[in-house]
């Protein structure tokens, strides 16, 4: 999805340019509730994966009613995650006589992802409510990329070069709080050297889903028997 806040986090890069709009935290109960649900999880994805969309279209896709889809683009639109976009669609107004098809034009409203860089507030600044939101919004997101992953490698059969687009690391690095923050930072200047309008786009480029997860390993534990004192009987 093109909402890719994470913790801290971001959507497009550090390094800014005059048209890149700077960092917002997202800190707003209301708006992470309407960011967690998991519909508007997958309008969300699904608007940053083929563009955008109308109520009808996401509801096809997504096997939903276009009431529904509707009133969850509202949602988001009222915290600045999705916005109108000015489309003009042809519509089949169906046969006419002998002559075939005639298509006629309607306007319809389309929707597309609000582009931002949005990141949560870190973690000890977190209410018991929000964390709460936040374990649910993590979850839902962690369980789609990992769906669509999966889904992209068992179809890569058919798609050529592409078969071997799937990189990815597991390592382990010794970093200070402050290095690991640094490290982030230079992650997402790195993004940004590649991010590009869509004029821009050379020709066979795709888009390319990247997720940055890091996580302190856990301490180890104490061995009870360097603990027993001394004088401890056998």
């Amino acid at each position: 999805m093109a909402q890719e806040p994470g913790t801290p986090g971001a959507e497009t890069p550090a390094e800014r340019t005059p048209a890149t709009p700077a960092p917002v935290e997202l800190s707003d109960l209301a708006a992470l509730k309407a960011l967690a649900q998991p519909r508007r999880q997958r309008v969300l994805q699904h608007l940053t994966l083929h563009g955008p969309a109308t109520s009808a279209t996401l509801a096809r896709a997504l096997g939903l009613n276009t009431g529904s889809t509707s009133y969850h683009l509202r949602e988001l639109a009222r915290y600045g995650f999705v916005e109108e976009t000015e489309a003009e669609a042809e519509v089949e107004e169906g046969l006419e006589g002998e002559t075939g098809r005639t298509p006629g034009h309607g306007r319809e409203r389309w929707w597309r992802v609000v582009p931002g860089d949005r990141r949560f507030p870190p973690r000890s600044r977190q209410s018991a409510e929000m964390r709460h939101v936040m374990d649910e919004l993590n979850h839902h997101a962690y369980a789609a990329d990992l769906e669509l992953f999966e889904q992209l490698q068992r179809d890569s059969a058919e798609t050529g070069p592409w078969a071997d687009a799937f990189p990815y690391s597991r390592g382990t690095i010794r970093l200070t709080l402050p290095e690991l923050g640094a490290f982030f930072e230079e992650y997402i200047a790195l993004l940004n050297r590649y991010k590009r309008p869509e004029a821009d786009t050379p020709a066979g480029a795709r888009i390319v889903l990247t997720r940055f997860l890091a996580y302190p390993a856990p301490l180890a534990e104490a061995d009870p028997a360097h603990n027993r004192k001394e004088t401890e009987p056998s």
